[in-house]
């Protein structure tokens, strides 16, 4: 199984990733193991997680998560399934034919 997180970084920012061993993952982002971006913002908690059957099925969702916004990456933390589509309907800009 593979997993995709999203860690509370101490400054409060998130960071966003994917795993195929989640509790060994989150251990080397709470020691500082995994270095980048969490390295310098510990202590992290992780504030949510699902579990992806496949690798490329985890890294689309983190790739497709990763550039949300705050407003949106909570409303998904929260399961607010209402304020997730409005939040993305926010930031959709239609092409014009």
């Amino acid at each position: 199984m593979f997993w995709v997180y999203i860690l509370r970084c101490s400054d409060d920012s998130y960071y966003t990733g994917h795993t195929d061993n989640l509790e060994h993952r989150i251990g080397q982002h709470m020691t500082g193991a995994c270095g980048g971006y969490t390295a310098t913002r510990l202590p992290v908690e992780l504030v949510w997680s699902q579990e992806f059957a496949t690798r490329a099925e985890a890294l689309e969702t983190e790739l497709r998560i990763k550039p949300w916004s705050r407003k949106k990456k909570e409303a998904l933390m929260r399961g607010d399934w209402q304020q997730l589509s409005q939040a993305a309907k926010k930031n959709f800009k239609a092409i014009k034919p």
